[in-house]
């Protein structure tokens, strides 16, 4: 459905500041945006073929018993009948919106937000509403606000463009091991799963998500925020947990290399479910983990069960339009530059040529509590005879980390390493940082 950008902000106010009814509207002397034939049946089109139902079985008021869901459409049948009940508001169809209302709730009865719709509607009947929610004291009203902001967030996503062909302008470059990516963008309380297809990215789904009550960039232990940052995903706890996480949690590796280099503290930042009379959160409500329905949550267990997912948490992403173009845009400039400069590297420490090595490495290089000075002495000695080495790298990927104040990209590689004393491979983690026009290696150890 194509809605211009006037009907998306006129729609956002009516459904979270203005009062509901369409008189009312006109009261206040608000502009009425009502939706033409055509949208209004590509809407309900939408719904009914998420629901996967005729019109005879959703006019009658509701689901008729027995009617069978798609449920791998879950989340955007959700989203798409609770707009579809915002929309009829707005258009002052009441009959229909509470028809909507109804037959969403059915599938999903313990979503607040839309008992809340619901409410309004049969309030509706017997007098004149003057807002969202229809509250008076000071404590309901603070819920009501955080099912409004709810609102907004899921009407957004589904009146704007289509992201399904567009891909975060972040350098991302999987490795063949990573057959799915996670992204974070906490601006929308949008969780996106895209599958690496030959380094290319696919998208797959989206989903509403909640994040932490008091914002982002987690610096203490119970501080209620979310990190930013590139974590990579562990297997599903197996312990007994408390309602409060659903149908299960899988912990990210917060705090990792570069948030103990900056002193952020705490643990137990997780991706997990809501509680079990929970549908779904407002978008700034957990304790600092990012929290999906229990749905959403099952259907990406089989992503996640491998472990090792990478999830990347952004504050705010700028979408590309397609993938055919990439070159022109800097992320993947980015990538050119750092693959020549790890190659560079690398070439550098095999002929052992010690300064041209250390070239490479920040003066704020930290590796294993060792600092750049305390580094470039140990490697001194330990180039010093020139002993003959071979060196591989395999498997490389790279991410751009996000929260920093400077360009720094997260390197994960495996490491063959050959000597007349040694012989190993291991994953090794680099964290790469762009300073003074060329990209530096800030910090280096083991994955």
């Amino acid at each position: 459905m194509v809605v211009n950008k006037a009907f998306t902000y006129a729609i956002l106010a009516l459904s979270t500041i203005a009062p509901w009814n369409a008189t009312a509207v006109n009261y206040n002397g608000t502009q009425s945006f009502f939706l033409d034939t055509a949208q209004r049946s590509a809407l309900r089109d939408d719904a009914l073929r998420l629901l996967k139902v005729n019109v005879g079985d959703y006019s009658n008021g509701g689901l008729n018993v027995g009617t069978q869901l798609d449920t791998s459409f879950d989340s955007k049948f959700t989203e798409t009948m609770m707009v579809k009940s915002l929309l009829e508001i707005s258009n002052g169809e009441n009959e229909e919106a509470l028809k909507t209302i109804n037959a969403l709730l059915q599938v999903v009865p313990n979503f607040k937000l839309a008992h809340l719709v619901r409410g309004d509607l049969l309030t509706a009947q017997a007098r004149y509403l003057q807002s969202f929610g229809n509250v008076e004291n000071n404590r309901a009203l603070l819920a009501v606000r955080d099912l409004q902001d709810e609102a907004k967030t899921r009407i957004e996503r589904f009146l704007a463009q289509p992201t399904e062909e567009k891909i975060p302008d972040l350098l991302i470059a999987p490795n063949q091991q990573q057959k799915h990516i996670i992204v974070v963008d906490t601006d929308k309380s949008r969780l996106y799963v895209y599958q690496n297809e030959n380094g290319k990215l696919k998208y797959l789904n989206d989903f509403y998500v909640t994040v932490g009550k008091n914002g982002l960039e987690k610096q203490s232990e119970g501080d209620k925020r979310t990190p930013l940052g590139v974590y990579f995903t562990s297997a599903k706890l197996t312990q007994p947990l408390s309602d409060l996480y659903g149908d299960g949690a899988y912990p990210l590796n917060y705090p990792n290399e570069w948030d103990k280099l900056h002193q952020r503290k705490g643990s137990g930042i997780w991706l997990h479910g809501t509680p079990r009379d929970t549908y779904s959160r407002p978008p700034r409500a957990s304790d600092g983990c990012i929290v999906l329905t229990n749905q959403d949550l099952k259907s990406l267990g089989s992503i996640l069960s491998s472990g090792r997912t990478p999830v990347i948490i952004a504050k705010s992403i700028n979408w590309l339009n397609d993938q055919e173009n990439t070159k022109a845009y800097a992320s993947e400039q980015e990538k050119q530059a750092l693959d020549a400069s790890i190659a560079q590297w690398l070439s550098d420490w095999r002929k052992q040529d010690t300064p041209q090595y250390l070239s490479h490495y920040s003066r704020d290089f930290s590796s294993n509590g060792l600092n750049y000075q305390q580094w470039a002495e140990h490697k001194a000695r330990v180039q010093a005879a020139k002993p003959d080495i071979k060196i591989d790298i395999s498997n490389m990927s790279m991410f751009t980390y996000p929260g920093s104040s400077k360009k720094l990209v997260v390197v994960d590689f495996t490491q063959s390493f050959k000597s007349a004393h040694l012989n190993n491979q291991m994953q090794k983690r680099q964290y790469w940082l762009y300073e003074d026009h060329t990209w530096k290696i800030v910090y280096e150890d083991a994955a």
